[in-house]
């Protein structure tokens, strides 16, 4: 394996490939200093766990060269960027697949072509922004690779979501394009919303993975789709316990059996289902600003008045002169705009009613130009930024419009979630997604006094820390919680460990609040290595401190799985058969009633080499898995 990048995914993702899925891993990292982002020293070999011990410096920069006296499986090459010549130097040729982090497409996007040209049996997982661009990269180096006569490419997967894989017992060759920021996002957005749980996109269908608190007396647990966990159960917040796969401290029990549900007393769970927001949306507004927003309140309050005085006018006229109500409405409204006949030879009380009706045509012209200077605004600052309105309660605050910041506010407000934004730079990504969602948008710098006020944090709900920055996203943070100690935050930082230490500091201090940190590297790293390993990982889900995978996997060659039933494939702690997709399956799920994705499996259903099934793996079952396979198809 291959890991070619400029930040801390690249770290997290060898790490990944090497301690969980036991793959030799070829780093290919800049020098140090001309990184997007290096991490530090300590942080990252930690991060890195068995696969890094210490940064190697390159015989030759130019060429990726590295240093032959690292043990087996642990070769780091430095190089500033992904050219041919450093491709080749880190066995591109003789790889099984190339991953490409780097923070910038362009720079993912002419190394993947690059590699495909040199290997066309090689598998691709690029690291792109752009979900559109995604999709067709993946058609384009999948194409190549079929014309090539090596073996045929997966399907498209979509950026976002990893591609398919290859046919089953055949070669796996595949292009898959993710986003880390697409595979962050739900699990940032289902951490701040309440009573909610982690989100995954399975082939089209939002499913939540909902945390709930043990039944209590006389109650009667309601297990959703299926139990994915039991939480840890000395943790008086248990979303955020510390426990790891790799560590020995009191953890969830993941993928539990039902005896082991049945016996779990005073332990909450996590299940799986399909949940809706229920909170309080924020309107959307189509067709053009609203009556409300053209003209203020006082101005729509003259223009009532004006409309009740010529109403009261037409009524007196009648009454006076005893005429029609439509001609005296008529008559007075000639008054109003002195463009009648003085009333010069009529009654005392008629020409008292035309002065009146004059002194209001007086009254309306004022009104009248303030309205079209007000109609005018509005509609010239319809493509600006909103500002927070004056009632707003109960939204959440995003700091930050990056590329997480963009893909979390875009998921929040297809939720119809309330949301109010701080950017400090006016051209940031985002602000053009805040402009066409409508968002009201703080600009300035957190870190300054007032503009958490202005964003309204006193009625907020909870507070998403998502800048690149992590003493800001900290700052804003401990400023936040100096102004409502209840409030639930969620903080992104760039490292897991310093993610750990930050958290537990902030939950010894405010026991009674929610707080939650998250690093994008440890949400992303899992998927990014699945889809290495050739699997069509669909998202991951983070529980407590572990990480629960949702995959697309084809049956075939697959000796835990093929031939068996969905009750004795499941393995208990390490992978789950959640759903049978007939779309995706040869055999169109013969048995099985329904199209797409069935969940109500029957335990007696056997899996046949033509299937496709979505499971629920954690890191080490989904490398067991996957190394079954591959010994089997050896």
């Amino acid at each position: 394996m291959v890991v070619c990048g400029d930040d801390g995914l690249a770290h997290r993702l060898a790490a990944e490939l090497r301690g969980v899925y036991r793959e030799q891993v070829t780093l290919v990292v800049p020098p140090v200093g001309r990184g997007v982002r290096q991490p530090m020293a300590g942080r990252a070999r930690a991060a890195s766990a068995a696969l890094i011990d210490r940064v190697v410096t390159a015989v030759n920069r130019g060429n990726g060269g590295s240093d032959d006296t690292l043990a087996p499986g642990e070769r780091v090459v430095e190089a500033a960027e992904p050219t041919e010549a450093v491709l080749a130097g880190a066995g591109v040729e003789r790889a099984a697949a190339l991953a490409l982090v780097y923070d910038d497409d362009e720079t993912n996007i002419r190394a993947a072509l690059t590699a495909r040209r040199l290997n066309p049996r090689l598998r691709l997982v690029l690291r792109l922004y752009n979900r559109r661009l995604g999709q067709h990269i993946e058609e384009l180096l999948d194409q190549a690779a079929g014309l090539a006569g090596r073996g045929g490419a997966g399907g498209v997967g979509g950026a976002g979501g990893a591609g398919g894989a290859g046919g089953a017992g055949g070669a796996d060759i595949s292009t898959t394009v993710l986003s880390d920021a697409d595979t962050a996002a739900p699990a940032l957005v289902a951490t701040a919303l309440v009573g909610s749980g982690k989100v995954v996109d399975a082939e089209g269908l939002l499913l939540r993975a909902v945390e709930r608190r043990p039944p209590g007396p006389g109650e009667v647990a309601d297990p959703g789709l299926c139990t994915l966990a039991l939480l840890s159960a000395t943790s008086n917040d248990p979303a955020g316990e510390d426990g790891s796969e790799d560590s020995g401290e009191q953890g969830p029990q993941l993928l539990p059996d039902a005896a082991a549900v049945a016996e779990a007393t005073g332990r909450g769970t996590v299940v799986l289902e399909q949940l809706s927001y229920s909170g309080t949306p924020l309107p959307t507004r189509r067709g053009g600003p609203p009556f409300a927003s053209l003209f203020s309140r006082r101005l729509r309050w003259s223009l009532a008045g004006l409309v009740a005085a010529v109403i009261a006018l037409a009524v007196a006229l009648t009454v006076v002169t005893r005429d029609d109500p439509l001609h005296a409405t008529y008559v007075t409204l000639l008054d109003l705009f002195a463009i009648n006949e003085p009333a010069h030879h009529e009654t005392t009380g008629r020409q008292v009613l035309q002065l009146l009706s004059m002194l209001v045509g007086l009254l309306l012209l004022p009104v009248l130009l303030a309205a079209v200077l007000e109609a005018l605004g509005t509609f010239r600052t319809a493509s600006a930024l909103r500002k927070p309105p004056r009632g707003l309660s109960g939204h959440i605050v995003l700091l930050g419009l990056g590329k997480i910041g963009t893909r979390v506010l875009t998921r929040l407000r297809e939720l119809h979630i309330p949301v109010v934004c701080v950017e400090a730079d006016p051209e940031a990504r985002g602000m053009a997604v805040a402009r066409r969602l409508r968002v009201p948008v703080v600009l300035g710098d957190v870190t300054q006094e007032g503009v958490l006020e202005a964003a309204k944090i006193h009625r907020a709900d909870a507070l998403l820390a998502l800048t690149s920055a992590d003493t800001t996203n900290l700052e804003a943070v401990l400023y936040a919680r100096s102004v409502r100690a209840d409030l639930r935050v969620v903080l992104r930082l760039y490292d897991d460990d310093f993610a750990k230490a930050v958290y537990r500091t902030l939950r010894t201090a405010h026991p009674s609040a929610l707080t939650r940190s998250r690093s994008v590297s440890h949400l992303a790293a899992p998927a990014f290595a699945g889809a290495m390993m050739g699997r069509q990982i669909l998202g991951a889900i983070p529980v407590e401190r572990r990480v629960l995978l949702f995959a697309a996997v084809v049956v075939g060659g697959c000796a835990p799985l093929e031939g068996r039933t969905v009750g004795e494939a499941f393995r208990a702690g390490a992978w789950r058969v959640l759903a049978l997709d007939t779309a995706g399956s040869a055999s169109g799920g013969e048995g099985v009633p329904g199209s797409g994705l069935v969940w109500d499996l029957p335990d007696t259903y056997v899996l046949r080499a033509e299937d496709r099934v979505v499971l629920a793996a954690t890191r080490r079952g989904l490398a067991e898995l996957l190394g079954r396979r591959a010994r089997s198809a050896a």
